[in-house]
């Protein structure tokens, strides 16, 4: 990844001692896409569509907070990375939330819509299937 897309949104490296950007890891984020470019020797970079990004949470450790980082895990519908993070970036909360944006539009221009599992119940409900099957053969 030598040279940054045009349509750019966001881009920083992983961050590592201390929160300098001595690492091999990019991160670049386009208005369409996340790009992950990891390693010197053995290169990989993976290519996640917005669109397909289904749920992101921050989290920052002791160290993080003090090193100013933070990592931003992503749960995705993508087959090769249905969850991967953003490892230790600068300014973690303002990425999440640009990310974050990024994907709603994305979703929003290609009317693509989440389904979520719903279901009634309280707290005592159990609803990992087992008591559904025993009720449905009558043996509760």
């Amino acid at each position: 990844m030598a040279k940054l897309p045009s349509n750019t949104v966001w881009s920083d490296r992983k961050r590592t001692l201390f929160g300098l950007p001595w690492s091999f890891t990019k991160y670049v984020l386009t208005d369409e896409k996340l790009l992950i470019d990891q390693g010197f020797i053995r290169q990989t970079e993976e290519e996640i569509r917005l669109y397909r990004i289904t749920d992101v949470s921050l989290k920052r450790t002791i160290r993080d907070r003090l090193d100013r980082v933070g990592t931003i895990h992503c749960c995705s519908s993508d087959r090769t990375s249905p969850e991967f993070e953003i490892r230790r970036v600068r300014d973690a909360k303002h990425v999440k939330d640009l990310l974050s944006d990024q994907v709603e539009k994305q979703r929003e221009a290609r009317g693509v819509t989440v389904r979520e599992e719903m279901y009634s119940g309280g707290p005592d409900a159990n609803h990992d299937g087992k008591n559904d099957i025993a009720e449905a053969r009558g043996k509760k």
